[in-house]
């Protein structure tokens, strides 16, 4: 199963071919794939970088002094470092998100695995996850990649996004259809 094509329809999708080619060709794929994840976390952990993602105001030369910075701080590697310089270049900060979402996806299918968002209340545990890995694998009958989130305003229960399914087990789901069914 080809997902490349798909994913390079898209702008972030673009990126994270580039990122994905490089990194496969130079042999630096486990390196680049360990900054991703980085990086991931330290846009899902400090709102300021999240903002500085969406900002319009920041000067392009100042956006790309603070990712230069936060690149050497995080101990990312070159090609994913260079990526961030050249998204505060080209002013696609705001797209960072998606293209570490499509590199992810990039990695797995080429290492035949399929990738697995799941969005909990609270951090899970390695063994939560592994067991919610295992259940997913049985499912789908390949190994399986998790992408954890945590979106508190679920209250509880998990969302898990595996390709095109989607299974919502959330609290808040489950209010919200217990509420429509009480209106009638």
């Amino acid at each position: 199963m080809d997902i490349s094509g798909g994913i390079q329809a898209s702008l972030a999708g673009r990126y994270a071919s580039a990122l994905f080619s490089l990194a496969r060709d130079e042999k630096q794929l486990a390196e680049v794939e360990t900054s991703v994840a980085t990086l991931r976390a330290a846009l899902n952990e400090s709102e300021d970088f999240a903002a500085l993602t969406k900002s319009q105001t920041i000067s392009r030369a100042a956006a790309e002094k603070i990712v230069a910075s936060l690149a050497e701080t995080l101990k990312l590697d070159k090609m994913t470092g260079n990526l961030l310089g050249v998204l505060a270049t080209n002013r696609r900060l705001g797209q960072l998100s998606s293209i570490l979402a499509a590199f992810d996806q990039l990695v797995a299918a080429h290492r035949g695995e399929v990738t697995a968002e799941v969005t909990s209340a609270f951090p899970l545990s390695e063994a939560q996850l592994d067991e919610i890995r295992k259940q997913l694998k049985d499912r789908a009958g390949r190994s399986i990649k998790i992408t954890a989130k945590v979106d508190p305003s679920i209250l509880g229960g998990l969302i898990v996004r595996m390709g095109s399914q989607m299974i919502d087990s959330s609290i808040k789901t489950r209010l919200n259809t217990l509420s429509q069914a009480m209106k009638g």
